[in-house]
């Protein structure tokens, strides 16, 4: 398995457009694939937010996830999040999103910043093997979601500048 950024390999992104339709249905009913593209084009960067990776093997796209300034409506005050995990169905349990976590952890760390935020609905479990914290409560489109947080570790540049620990 490979993990790129998205604009290393957008023409493998629009394999996941019908898998994260069908997943987000039952919440979000309005989404449209041609939203999805605009989202994925938007999602297109590798120095400026928003930015997204696409995991992938031998051609096929397996998950995705982002690194975004805002991703919960009435929370824009904390930033920057990781965002829009997803991993295809036939492709779960093979520990894909925790190493697309890992690679957004390690960007967001690399640009400066020092905590990171998310929220899910059902992945609580997951996140806190990865050591994210429970932050707060929400509400998102009529769904209890938990906020959570990491404190994400000084880059390598950081520590030399600031001399031995």
């Amino acid at each position: 398995m490979e993990i790129s950024y998205l604009a290393d390999v957008p023409e493998l992104a629009g394999q996941l457009i019908p898998g994260l339709l069908e997943h987000w249905r039952p919440i979000v009913p309005e989404d449209t694939a041609e939203a999805r593209v605009q989202r994925f084009r938007a999602h297109m960067n590798r120095e400026a937010l928003p930015i997204a990776w696409l995991a992938h093997e031998g051609g096929q796209a397996l998950g995705t996830a982002a690194l975004r300034a805002s991703d919960l409506p009435g929370r824009q005050d904390l930033s920057p999040w990781l965002a829009g995990v997803y991993v295809a169905p036939p492709f779960r349990g093979r520990g894909i999103a925790s190493a697309l976590c890992r690679v957004v952890e390690e960007r967001a760390a690399a640009l400066g910043y020092q905590r990171l935020y998310l929220f899910t609905l059902d992945q609580q479990r997951l996140y806190q093997r990865l050591g994210w914290t429970p932050l707060e409560r929400a509400v998102w489109r009529g769904r209890t979601a938990d906020v959570m947080s990491k404190t994400l570790p000084a880059t390598i540049a950081d520590r030399a500048s600031t001399g031995p620990s």
